[in-house]
């Protein structure tokens, strides 16, 4: 027993002394820790101010119920108690049992409320006992966020996020992903936490308590109107051909900001939702949409001009003997290189391609290489696919390879990058870098902002480039595109319709198809360029790129120009014409007491005379004779108008 009692002696010696430091920061460690504060992270937003992503604070709401003195405990408890019974709708006798069930028990962390928003936390926390804070009143508030996407499932790939698993390892999308760890994230602060038993821990009040700083806010190019339109324009096309999947993009042709962007996959239920960003990450043949960039290749290496005949004989000619058709059936025969395209001639395309550039290729590849085909666009969004562009010693070429380049395949492209070449030839010649993200903020201060990048500052000459601007309008107005013609509006471009996965076995038997269209409108004066592209539609129904992309490209068109509200393009008039804007004021105030008198509409831009017109509450008819901004009506200002009514009003 003496020995057994020196050893104790020993041990207490050895612990206060010897190990004295190792043992208190070990207990220290294990009732006291650090626990990191995060920040709330930045908003997003669009480019008229709102909300794209924002993080939600939520609350978990607790309370101490042995800190609080006897004295104020009894005081307190029942106005506490009746207070979260009328938050709740539970009886306050639960909660005066329970809450003097934990003091009696020593629980500090008893839980009031769960995942609260930012105004029920301010209620609970002015509650009796709870207002006299942590020391007094035992009041222990705990905070997190969730990110909330305001328009939900519109645009979700494209705005991202930035989501950390339980090793810490990161994935990240779109914008949101893509510029969290710079601008969104924001830098986390530190607390300490006191371990009170049972596992639980509670938060202390601390002088070393380190604030977090939240992140800033990022205003990006999207708009919240037209991203609307391209979704829904889109999404009713998938469904009406059951297509696979689809993209669309919206760009602003002198900024190269992106407007809108959706991409949309099917499920295994046949709904659809944003999967992946299709538009930036599946580089794929592109099919006819490439054959706009063959001929102009030609032309700016005067090889051709548009006029040079081209024999496509009856639909079906063997290059290097394998064969080459057309859709057509039998064939377009000898036509110009212009109508080659406008009507998408594979055969006549290969025909330019081979004869002008087979004893040089690298010459037509040097071309490609010169509009930065070749290359990603170097994007800061995650996952941009990568161009393909063979050249002769790779393994993708042979004598072949031309003719099939020529319309499209054998090459790849992403959908952005093809509409970066297309938003170009509506910049007249200026390619510009597409640009997702306008300005970077920390409230109302400007942190950094981001300007036009130029990719290439001349693509063609521009003999060259006003010969391809025709063509392109002449597809819509007489080509492959000519199903979208409207009189009333103007648009150029190009279809394309492409084999999917033909080298998969059985693709006889079930043939899948890519149909796109890329162009700019309006054709004149191009503000907004345009892709759709959609995988995999339903043959039965249809797959050419004028029948499946061109009529949400149309739509989008459209909708984009007539569905803005009148009074925003009537002040928009009113800087640069008073007149109208004089006119409009008085119709105006006079439309508000008879809804059926007839306006004056000389001097407004076609489209917009037809709108207000037939927008009016009495159903009118309009015919429209000519084109550009109105010069006579039909019926004069002032009129009353009937029923069913025509109006015809001449423009030029």
């Amino acid at each position: 027993m003496f020995i057994f009692a020196l050893l104790v002696v020993f041990k207490l010696f050895s612990i206060q002394f010897i190990n004295g430091e190792k043992y208190r920061a070990l207990a220290e460690s294990r009732l006291v820790k650090q626990v990191v504060i995060p920040a709330n992270r930045g908003n997003v937003y669009s480019v008229g101010g709102n909300l794209l992503a924002t993080s939600i604070p939520k609350y978990d709401i607790r309370i101490d119920a042995v800190t609080p003195s006897a004295k104020t405990f009894e005081k307190y408890l029942k106005p506490l108690c009746d207070s979260l019974s009328k938050y709740s709708g539970r009886p306050s006798s639960y909660y005066q049992k329970n809450i003097r069930n934990a003091r009696a028990n020593k629980n500090r962390y008893y839980l009031l409320a769960r995942n609260i928003g930012y105004s029920d936390y301010l209620r609970l926390r002015n509650f009796p006992m709870l207002n006299l804070g942590a020391y007094k009143g035992g009041l222990i508030v705990e905070q997190t966020t969730k990110r909330e996407y305001p328009m939900g499932g519109i645009a979700h790939r494209s705005i991202g996020y930035e989501r950390f698993d339980e090793k810490g390892n990161v994935t990240r999308a779109g914008i949101d992903g893509a510029f969290g760890a710079k601008y969104l994230r924001g830098t986390d602060g530190k607390r300490l936490k006191q371990k009170i038993g049972k596992g639980e821990w509670k938060p202390m009040t601390d002088y070393n308590q380190v604030e977090p700083k939240d992140g800033y806010d990022i205003y990006t190019t999207i708009s919240t109107n037209i991203q609307d339109i391209a979704h829904h324009s889109l999404l009713q096309q998938l469904e009406y051909y059951e297509a696979d999947h689809g993209c669309v993009i919206v760009m602003e042709v002198k900024t190269g900001e992106i407007r809108a962007i959706s991409n949309l996959a099917k499920t295994s239920e046949g709904t659809y939702y944003e999967k992946r960003n299709y538009a930036v990450w599946e580089a794929l043949e592109p099919g006819s949409t490439f054959k706009t960039m063959a001929l102009m290749a030609a032309l700016e290496d005067k090889l051709i001009d548009t006029s040079t005949v081209v024999d496509t004989k009856k639909g079906k000619k063997f290059f290097y003997g394998r064969p080459i058709n057309d859709s057509h059936h039998g064939g377009f025969g000898k036509i110009s290189a212009a109508r080659a395209l406008e009507v998408s001639s594979n055969i006549g395309l290969a025909t330019i391609l081979d004869e002008g550039y087979k004893d040089n290729p690298e010459k037509f590849i040097n071309r490609l290489k010169d509009w930065k085909l070749n290359e990603p666009l170097g994007l800061p969004i995650n996952g941009e696919g990568t161009p393909d562009i063979p050249e002769p010693g790779s393994k993708k070429w042979s004598r072949n390879a031309l003719p099939s380049m020529a319309y499209g395949y054998n090459l790849e492209l992403t959908p952005l990058h093809t509409l970066t070449f297309y938003n170009a030839i509506a910049n007249d010649g200026i390619m510009v870098k597409p640009r997702f993200i306008r300005e970077v903020k920390e409230l109302n201060k400007s942190m950094e902002s981001f300007e036009r990048e130029i990719i290439n500052d001349k693509i063609c000459s521009d003999k060259t480039l006003k010969e391809v601007q025709d063509i392109l309008k002449h597809v819509v107005e007489r080509g492959t595109g000519s199903s979208l013609y409207s009189p009333y509006f103007s648009m150029a471009g190009k279809t394309g319709t492409a084999q999917s996965e033909y080298w998969m076995e059985g693709w006889k038997e079930n043939k899948r198809y890519v149909s796109s269209f890329a162009g700019y409108f309006p054709a004149e004066n191009p503000k907004y360029s345009c892709i759709v592209v959609i995988h995999k539609p339903s043959i039965k129904k249809g797959y050419y790129g004028a029948d499946v992309s061109g009529p949400v490209f149309k739509r989008i068109a459209q909708k984009i120009f007539t569905d803005t509200p009148i009074i925003d393009r009537m002040g928009t008039l009113e800087v640069n014409d008073p007149k109208v804007g004089s006119e409009y004021e008085s119709f105006f105030k006079l439309a508000q007491n008879h809804k059926t008198i007839m306006p004056d509409v000389t001097g407004l831009p076609l489209m917009d005379a037809i709108s207000l017109l037939e927008n009016m509450d009495i159903g009118v008819k309009v015919q429209v004779e000519g084109n550009g901004v109105v010069k006579s009506q039909s019926i004069g200002k002032g009129e009353k108008l009937k029923q069913n009514q025509t109006i015809i009003i001449k423009a030029s």
